[in-house]
Parts: C-alpha cells; sequence; structure tokens
C-alpha cells in the first residue's frame, strides 16, 4: 500500500500554502473522482490536504444572485429552493450526475474539477497525453465514441465530464478562488481549458489555488433554464452530449438565450455563435436548428465521434422544446 501523509489545516489560506509549496500535494474534499484515480494508479499525490472541515459548505445570498460554497454537497445544492426557483438547469444538471448516494458525498468544487472519463487517461498501460505529457494520444487512433468533435488538438481529443460545469458555462457562473496572492474571481467559462499543446492542464488554475465558492448570477434566462442529458443508461453513467439552455422570451422573439453543450470538447462548450443567431429572432424549430448547425460547423467528425453531431442538434431541439412547449409544439 502506498503511504500518503495526511495534513488537515486550520484555514483556507493554510490549505493552499500546504499545496502550493508541495508538487506532489493535493486537495482532498469529497474524494469521488481523486479516491479512484488513487486506486487506478493515474494519481500519485505523497500529501493528501483535507479541505472539508474548513466549512465553506454555505449557501448564501449575496448582491445579485446566490453565493455556493464550495463543500456544498451535490444534493443539497440540488435540492435548495431558489437554486430550483432561478437556476433549474443547475438543479436538473446535479440530479442527473452519479448516483444518489455519490451526489451526498461529491463537492461543488470537485465537481467542477473532474478529469475526464477518456480510457486511455484511466488506463495507465496505455499512452496518454493528458497524463503522461509527449506519450501520445492512445484515443485519436484507438476506441473513439467518447471523443470530442469541437476544440480538439493532435494532443488530445478527451471531453470534460462535469454535468454541473455546463450549467454554470450556460448561466454565467463566477468561480471565486484563492492563491498565494490572495482571492480572485474567474469566470466560469475561463476556468477550463482546450487541450492544445498542453492537455495535462484542465484548467487556468495555479498548482495550490482552491476553489472557495461559485456565484450564480440571478437572471430572466436562469430562471428558465433546463439540463438535457443523452448518455447510454438512465442512471450513474456520464453524458455522450448534453445541453444546458436557458431562453428570455418576448412573446415567441428570442430577447436573450444561454446555450452550453457537454460531451463535445476538453471543456464546457459556450454555444455563442447559435446564441447570436437565436437572438432578436422569433423562436421557431428551423432557428433552433440553424443556431446548432452555425455552432456545429467547425465539428470535426474525424475522431470517431461523428455521431455526436447529429446528437447534440437533436438534443439542443430537445431542450428548447422543454422550455417553451407552448411555442415549440
Amino acid at each position: 500500500m502506498k503511504q500518503l501523509e495526511y495534513v488537515r489545516p486550520t484555514d483556507a489560506a493554510h490549505a493552499v500554502a500546504a499545496v502550493s509549496d508541495n508538487p506532489r500535494a493535493a486537495f482532498l474534499a469529497g474524494g469521488t473522482n481523486l479516491v479512484d484515480h488513487l486506486k487506478l494508479g493515474v494519481a500519485t499525490p505523497e500529501v493528501l490536504v483535507d479541505i472539508r472541515h474548513l466549512g465553506l459548505d454555505m449557501i448564501e445570498d449575496n448582491t445579485d444572485g446566490l453565493r455556493v460554497g464550495a463543500n456544498v454537497l451535490n444534493s443539497d445544492l440540488a435540492a435548495h429552493p431558489r437554486v430550483r426557483a432561478e437556476w433549474p438547469a443547475v438543479a436538473r444538471a446535479l440530479l442527473a450526475g452519479a448516483s444518489g448516494q455519490i451526489r451526498n458525498q461529491a463537492t461543488t468544487a470537485g465537481n467542477l474539477l473532474q478529469r475526464t472519463r477518456c480510457v486511455y487517461f484511466q488506463d495507465v498501460t496505455t499512452p496518454c497525453n493528458k497524463r503522461r505529457p509527449g506519450t501520445g494520444c492512445s484515443a485519436a487512433e484507438g476506441y473513439g465514441r467518447y471523443n470530442a468533435i469541437l476544440g480538439t488538438s493532435l494532443s488530445c481529443v478527451a471531453v470534460h465530464p462535469s454535468d454541473l460545469a455546463v450549467a454554470l458555462a450556460a448561466l454565467d457562473a463566477v468561480v471565486v478562488v484563492l492563491g498565494r496572492g490572495g482571492e480572485r474571481r474567474v469566470p466560469i467559462a475561463d476556468l477550463h481549458r482546450l487541450p492544445g499543446n498542453e492537455p495535462d492542464r484542465d484548467t487556468s488554475l495555479d498548482h495550490g489555488d482552491l476553489i472557495t465558492g461559485v456565484e450564480l448570477p440571478a437572471s430572466a434566462v436562469g430562471r428558465t433554464s433546463t439540463y438535457v442529458k443523452v448518455r447510454d443508461r438512465a442512471s450513474y453513467a456520464f453524458a455522450l452530449v448534453s445541453v444546458a439552455a436557458g431562453i428570455d422570451l418576448d412573446a415567441d422573439t428570442v430577447r436573450d438565450v444561454r446555450i452550453a453543450w457537454g460531451g463535445v470538447a476538453h471543456k464546457p462548450w459556450r454555444a455563442t455563435r447559435s446564441e447570436d443567431v437565436l437572438r432578436g429572432q422569433q423562436l421557431t424549430e428551423a432557428a433552433v436548428r440553424d443556431a446548432a448547425e452555425a455552432e456545429l460547423a467547425d465539428a470535426s467528425t474525424a475522431t470517431g465521434a461523428g455521431y455526436k453531431v447529429a446528437m447534440v442538434r437533436n438534443a439542443t431541439m430537445l431542450a428548447f422544446r422543454r422550455l417553451v412547449p407552448e411555442v415549440l409544439r
């Protein structure tokens, strides 16, 4: 059995220092992803810094929305009355993830920092640029059903697994981060990154940066939002594709709209081209199809997952039908 040093910091600043000062240290919260990777040999830290007891587990009103602590459990966030009423896409995304038992253990920040479920990333006997930079991408020439179709590079075709992150991307959430230089706020769109030539870097965070909370801005789009997940089975399965969408209508004209896709890229994919096509237009099935096609213009069918192009187009239509069934009958 591999020995691990266990550190229980007294506050968030102590936790940041403990990880920042040691390249072989990692934060431990719910552990639902990290423990799996410890067992597989994917993650090999020497020091675990436990942040679960630091608090960071409150859901609080702020000036223009809601602040969610990093350690808020997925089950508690999904059940929160204000989240269900004002950001239903968030509640539905959480309830679509994992299982009831895991949602009772998994945390908000941990959910955002999940690593890919690419089968080659999790198999330490195979080359993987994300796990060991420079060794190659087995998924590019191997089993590709789960591969990305947008934003890929020659180095990596893996997808981001979080459901919650897709919903937050659609709703313009802000991630609160504590680092050695103090606290800063990172728009959710800037938290995750595309693989480029550094697929081992999932996020823009530096080693030792600690997510302390997530801020949800209140909006009309957030109140009329939903999450659609397409997967192999009804429970305990990651998305083949997913769609988080929110809309603000003036009669049947789109005043504002937000769309994000999951299962298609190395990060939650904000479909800004689709949004631009729909704003100011009458909401029709043809308009939704055109909007999806505009975003999918650069999608790759050469990664082994070309079927996702049609799947995400259809899932986007389904999301809008659920949002406004009186308009899209």
